[in-house]
């Protein structure tokens, strides 16, 4: 098995920086905590003195009296400091996973922004959701208890010294036979099973974002029920190992109480023995109050073994974010000194790229200057790599070899800060439940009105704006669904000329459309776009006219480069799909 780093290494940057950070709170926590323990085994304390010294009979109250107010005291006190313990240490998690989130984030989008690519959609779910969870339940299950029993164990200790020594060392080993030793032996045994089945969780994750992502075509190539019985059985091995974990925790338990009734039991025998060598018959009232005393405690003692249990599950959930970048590796875009471009030519030089080691290569010593102003347009077949050459282009992938530039700079060296040179108009744009001025205004959040209101307009909205019932005001609901697929193409396309960046990639925005609607948007979007350099990704020759450059991708390498009507003349295989494209 791969070795696992220590879960408070000096490496570590995900849990060991808030013991420092929030020590003063944490210090609060752990004390109210043992208070709370301490008011409780108290209360039994003096509640059993009370019984014993009352079945006396006493002549006078008095006698009484403090035992009394002793108990209102520490019944009073319990609940309190257990609120405040609650509280504290809830803010005090509240406060750190806030930090941690906030870390995981920008972690996430640095990776993104240099053209990260290792982590699936269900994994990345899992780092949001699950991971920082185990987290929060590090300290509020594991930390906290941990502490808090090991203080209250060494204070018995200290305590029962007080009146035997040989007792006191005899309490040392039994409480820590489930305090120390059986944690040991559950953290060995059950060390594996906790990393399989967070693993096969993993992979739930990823097989069923996966599934939900595609959810329309399991439905269409009427395998749903295929897809169910595969995830059903994927399921049932995470389940079989959380019976194991649950069978040798009830197992466990057992043992637990086991050894808490040999502790209870030699407390009683102790303490009767202590008292009536006393030769007092008053000291006898203090039998009941040594042995009710500790059971309190066994709710301070019974979580420990739990909460080392699952210390593989956090060392995992440590080990996979500190293979993010480190937080000194994450500097904001406000913070980033960026070069200058001067010149918005795009150019590819001897690219190679592929999506894993082993994977094939999508694009092969490719090369490719985009001269600023040119109108490109990007053909080859499903899956020959055109949109990956889009996304290496505007830097959100990195490539396998090679380098991509935008002038003379690396597009990397411009991570988080292409979209003030680059727009995107893709096949699906995403439309929030807000009013299509809000929708608009995400091109440039810092436009008038009366700019949203132009390059609506521009982008051929006008008549569908004024038709609204409160023009740009009104809601688009969610996805948009209240407009055709045309006309999201255009609130996208309004987007862009707000954007005002040099460089337009359109990648098959017309996708699902029909013929006459097509048209009219690929002419509305060549129209308000005249100047800027496009790159239009394709998959039929649809409007080519408006192009004055096509490449055809295929195999990772470009077959043709040349202008349309050039090529309409002198190459067969483009008059072979021109073609196909317009033969009616």
């Amino acid at each position: 098995m791969k070795s696992k780093p220590l879960l408070l290494s000096k490496k570590d940057q995900w849990v060991r920086p808030y013991f420092k950070k929030y020590k003063k709170l944490l210090a609060l926590v752990l004390f109210l905590g043992v208070l709370t323990f301490f008011s409780a085994a108290a209360l039994m304390f003096t509640s059993g003195y009370l019984i014993s010294k009352s079945a006396t009979k006493p002549e006078n109250i008095l006698l009484v009296y403090v035992p009394i107010v002793l108990t209102r005291a520490f019944g009073i006190a319990r609940p309190t400091f257990r609120y405040a313990e609650r509280l504290g240490s809830h803010n005090w998690v509240l406060k750190m996973t806030s930090d941690i989130r906030l870390k995981l984030y920008q972690s996430l989008e640095n990776e993104a922004n240099h053209g990260g690519t290792r982590y699936q959609s269900g994994s990345l779910l899992g780092m949001l959701a699950e991971d920082i969870d185990h987290i929060q339940n590090l300290y509020l299950r594991t930390i906290f208890p941990a502490f808090i029993s090991l203080l209250l164990y060494v204070v018995i200790v200290i305590a029962l010294g007080v009146f035997s020594w040989p007792f006191a060392l005899l309490m040392l080993l039994l409480m820590s036979s489930f305090l120390i030793i059986l944690p040991l032996v559950s953290l060995a045994i059950n060390r594996a099973r906790i990393y399989k089945r967070k693993s096969e969780r993993h992979v739930l994750y990823n097989e069923l974002t996966d599934a939900v992502l595609g959810v329309g075509d399991w439905q269409y190539s009427g395998r749903e029920q295929e897809f169910l019985n595969h995830y059903n059985e994927a399921e049932s091995l995470v389940r079989q190992e959380d019976r194991a974990i649950n069978r040798y925790g009830r197992f466990e338990g057992l043992v637990r109480q086991f050894f808490f009734g040999l502790i209870v039991l030699a407390l009683f025998i102790w303490a009767g023995n202590y008292f009536t060598n006393l030769g007092n018959p008053a000291a006898l009232n203090w039998i009941a109050a040594f042995v009710l005393a500790f059971f309190p405690l066994i709710d301070a003692f019974a979580p420990v073994s739990d909460s080392i249990r699952e210390l593989p599950l956090y060392e995992d959930t440590v080990q996979r974010l500190d293979q993010l970048p480190s937080p000194q590796e994450v500097q904001s875009d406000e913070e980033k000194v960026y070069p200058e471009v001067r010149d918005t030519f795009l150019s590819l030089e001897q690219v190679d790229f592929k999506y894993s080691q082993e994977g094939r290569l999508i694009l092969n010593d490719f090369s490719l200057t985009i001269p600023q102003g040119q109108v490109i347009a990007i053909l080859g077949k499903s899956g020959m790599g055109k949109t990956t050459l889009t996304k290496l282009l505007r830097g959100d992938l990195k490539p396998t070899a090679g380098q991509v530039k935008l002038g003379d700079i690396p597009i990397q060296e411009l991570a988080g800060k292409q979209a003030d040179y680059i727009g995107v108009l893709n096949q699906s744009p995403h439309l929030f439940n807000t009013t299509m001025m809000n929708n608009i205004r995400l091109g440039n959040i810092h436009a008038s009105d009366e700019a949203v209101l132009l390059a609506a307009q521009q982008a051929g909205l006008k008549e569908v704006i004024e038709k609204l019932p409160q023009g740009l005001e009104t809601l688009v609901e969610e996805n948009g669904k209240r407009f055709s697929g045309g006309e999201q193409q255009r609130i996208a396309l309004a987007r862009i000329l707000l954007q005002d960046v040099p460089i337009v990639i359109i990648d098959e925005p017309t996708i699902g459309l029909d013929p006459i609607t097509e048209k009219r948007l690929l002419q509305t979007v060549f129209e308000t776009l005249h100047g800027k350099t496009i790159i239009w990704i394709t998959h039929h020759l649809v409007g080519i006219n408006h192009a004055q450059r096509v490449i055809f991708l295929e195999k990772g390498r470009m077959t043709l480069d040349g202008a349309p009507e050039v090529l309409l003349k002198e190459n067969k295989y483009y008059q072979y799909l021109y073609l196909l494209d317009t033969y009616d």
